[in-house]
């Protein structure tokens, strides 16, 4: 793909998934302000190329992410995906019964957490 393909879908990617998210919490920032060459490198990678594939479809992706993200008890990277998952398409419920369905795995405290960020994203969001 040319990189102004690459370019594209790293913006369209972005606006789709992270939209909702405040500017202060989206990492390109935070990687911004300490380099950003590699802040533009790592968005036209995960962003552009990764998260843009379309073996399988972007709620499907954010379902998994949200999942692992559980599993792995990583709350602030799990606040932006839950945005994602939410503005893909996916309802509250699916997300809410893929975090139940990973306290099996990650534990009930893991799960815990995650629904507890899910719940602050869905009063930010005026969903709840």
């Amino acid at each position: 793909m040319d990189p102004k393909e690459i370019a594209k879908k790293t913006g369209e990617t972005a606006k789709l998934y992270f939209s909702t998210v405040k500017e202060e919490d989206k990492p390109y920032n935070l990687w911004k302000y300490f380099d950003k060459d590699l802040a533009k490198d790592m968005s036209l990678y995960i962003t552009g190329q990764m998260y843009s594939r379309e073996k399988i479809p972007h709620k499907t992706r954010q379902l998994i992410t949200v999942a692992a993200l559980t599993v792995l008890s990583k709350p602030d990277e799990l606040k932006l995906h839950i945005h994602a998952a939410l503005n893909v398409g996916c309802t509250k419920e699916e997300v809410a019964e893929v975090i139940f369905q990973t306290s099996i795995y990650g534990g009930v405290p893991a799960a815990n957490t995650a629904l507890t960020v899910l719940k602050e994203v869905l009063l930010e969001r005026g969903e709840a």
